[in-house]
C-alpha cells in the first residue's frame, strides 16, 4: 500500500521503505541525479524524490514532465536541504500518466487564467491551500453544531416557496416550452410537480418547521439566485449555513452567530497553519495588492477577529454615522448616504468595519421596509429585530433575525409582499407559536475571508456566475 505525502514529512522513519503515488510538479536533471518533487493532494507540501539517471530507461525520463503521475517505490532518507525533514531515495519508477503540454507549468500563474481551466487549479498551490481550508471549515460547522445539541436538516433544493420574497428565482421545469392560460399565465398542470416551482434561495422556512418540534436544527446546503450581480462577492450557486432556534430572541441570535464565527477561525487556525501560512506569505508577496483591510497582514488578521469582541450598532445609528463620514461628506461613496431607510451597500459595511469600529460589527433593527417578510416586527412599527454581521474584506457575512411568531403580523407582512400559497408556514404560528430565531452564514464569503482570496470565484470549486457555467 502506498503511503500518503502528508504521513511521510509528519512521521516517516529514516531508511524504511516506502511507495508514493502524486504528480510531478517539477524536475531537475544532471548527469548524476534526478530530482522530483511529488504532491498527492494529501497536504500542501511537496515531497523531493531523488533518483539515479541511469535508472530510469531515456524514453521515460523525457515523460516526466509536470502534470504527470507516478508511482515512486524506495526508502526514506534525511533530507539534505532544510525545507524538509525527509526525502525519498527512489529506485523504482511508473509512469501512470503522461502530461504533454501541460497548461501549468512551474511559474506564477494570474488568477484570471487559472479561471480558464478550473477543472485544473486544484493541482496548484494556491487553490490546494484554500481548498482544503474549505474542507476543515465545513467540518467544523458540523462539529459546532453537533456539540451544541443540533440537528442537522436536508432542506429541499427544489421548492414551491420564495423565502425572500425577492423573486430573483431559477424555475425548474420539464416542460420544454410552458403552455399559457386563457388570461396569459403559465400554465402548469403538465408540469412534473403541477406547479410552479424554483431552485432554493434558503432553507430557512422548512427549518422553521422542523425547530418547532426538534428545537435546534441546521441546514448546510447549496442555495441560488438568479441575480445578475457580476461582482467578486456574488454567486449564483452558493452555499449557506442556517441554524434556527427555537425560543431564541435577537440577542441569543447574535451571540451564536458570534459564538460559531470565533470557533470556525480557532479551529481553522489550529487545524490549517501550513495552508494560511502559505496564503499569508502569497498577499505579502503581491506588494501591488493591498491587504483588503488597508493594515492587518492574512494571520495577523484572523487573529484579532477571534480575540476582539463585536461591535453592536442599530442601523438608525448607522445610518446617522455614515451621513457624517468623511467619504459621505466628499462624495468619494459611489452611493452616497441620503438618510433613514436606504439600504446599506458594500463600501458602507466595509467603512463601518474597516475604519470606524476596526472590527466586525452586528447592525440590527433595519427598517422593515427593506427586509424580508418574516422577520420580527418591533414595537415602533418601522423596524424589525434584524441582524447583520459585517466582516472586513467583505462586508455582510451573516444575515438572520428574530422571526415574526404572531399570525396576524405575519399574515399582514405576506400580504403586504404578495406573499401566497405558504399556508403550512402559517401553520407554524397557528400551532404553538414561540419565539425563534436564526441566521444564515454564507460559507462562501467566510472562506473569502480566512484564505484572504480576492474574488468569491476562487473560493468555490467551480463557480457559476452571470454569463458563466464551466464544468
Amino acid at each position: 500500500m502506498h503511503s500518503k505525502i502528508k504521513e511521510l514529512l509528519q512521521f516517516g522513519t529514516v531508511d524504511t521503505p516506502v511507495e508514493i503515488k502524486g504528480w510531478i510538479r517539477t524536475k531537475r536533471i544532471n548527469k548524476q541525479v534526478v530530482f522530483l518533487t511529488i504532491n498527492d493532494g494529501s497536504c500542501q507540501q511537496n515531497i523531493q524524490v531523488v533518483m539515479a539517471p541511469s535508472e530510469l530507461p531515456k524514453e521515460l525520463l523525457s515523460q516526466l514532465m509536470t502534470g504527470a503521475s507516478v508511482v515512486v517505490s524506495g526508502r526514506l532518507v534525511a533530507s539534505q536541504g532544510s525545507k524538509q525533514a525527509v526525502e525519498l531515495y527512489g529506485n523504482h519508477l511508473t509512469l501512470l500518466g503522461n502530461a504533454p503540454d501541460y497548461p501549468l507549468q512551474p511559474k506564477a500563474h494570474s488568477l484570471e487564467f487559472l479561471r480558464t481551466c478550473m477543472h485544473l487549479r486544484f493541482r496548484t498551490n494556491t487553490f490546494g491551500a484554500v481548498f482544503r481550508i474549505r474542507h476543515a471549515i465545513s467540518y467544523a460547522i458540523h462539529h459546532f453544531f453537533h456539540e451544541r445539541g443540533f440537528c442537522y436538516l436536508h432542506t429541499p433544493i427544489i421548492t414551491a416557496a420564495d423565502a425572500e420574497g425577492a423573486g430573483e428565482l431559477f424555475r425548474v421545469t420539464s416542460l420544454d416550452i410552458p403552455p399559457k392560460n386563457p388570461d396569459g399565465t403559465i400554465d402548469f398542470s403538465g408540469d412534473f410537480f403541477h406547479k410552479s416551482t424554483n431552485l432554493t434561495v434558503s432553507g430557512q422556512l422548512a427549518a422553521e418547521a422542523a425547530a418547532m418540534g426538534l428545537g435546534a436544527v441546521y441546514t448546510f446546503g447549496p442555495a441560488f439566485r438568479a441575480e445578475n450581480s457580476n461582482t467578486t462577492r456574488h454567486l449564483a450557486e452558493f452555499w449557506m449555513v442556517e441554524p434556527e432556534v427555537a425560543f431564541n430572541n435577537l440577542d441569543d441570535n447574535i451571540a451564536l452567530a458570534e459564538a460559531l464565527l470565533k470557533f470556525l477561525l480557532d479551529y481553522v487556525l489550529k487545524k490549517c497553519p501550513e495552508e494560511l501560512d502559505f496564503l499569508h506569505q502569497r498577499l505579502l508577496s503581491h506588494t501591488n495588492a493591498q491587504d483588503e483591510t488597508g493594515t492587518m497582514p492574512l494571520l495577523e488578521r484572523l487573529q484579532f477577529v477571534l480575540e476582539q469582541p463585536f461591535a453592536r450598532i442599530t442601523y438608525t445609528e448607522a445610518i446617522a454615522l455614515l451621513m457624517d463620514a468623511p467619504p459621505n461628506k466628499q462624495g468619494r461613496f459611489v452611493y452616497p448616504v441620503t438618510g433613514w431607510g436606504m439600504d446599506l451597500q458594500s463600501e458602507h459595511e466595509r467603512y463601518l468595519v474597516e475604519h470606524h469600529f476596526k472590527r466586525p460589527v452586528v447592525v440590527t433593527d433595519y427598517p422593515k421596509a427593506i427586509k424580508a417578510f418574516y422577520m420580527r416586527q418591533n414595537d415602533d412599527g418601522k423596524t424589525v429585530a434584524a441582524m447583520d454581521v459585517l466582516f472586513p474584506g467583505v462586508g455582510e457575512i451573516i444575515g438572520g433575525s428574530q422571526r415574526e411568531e404572531r399570525i396576524e403580523y405575519l399574515q399582514a407582512a405576506m400580504q403586504h409582499n404578495q406573499i401566497e400559497d405558504l399556508n403550512w408556514y402559517l401553520d407554524t404560528r397557528r400551532f404553538g407559536t414561540i419565539p425563534h430565531s436564526g441566521f444564515g452564514l454564507g460559507l462562501d464569503r467566510f472562506v473569502l475571508f480566512v484564505t484572504g482570496m480576492e474574488n468569491i470565484r476562487d473560493v468555490i470549486p467551480f463557480p457559476r456566475t452571470p454569463g458563466h457555467v464551466a464544468c
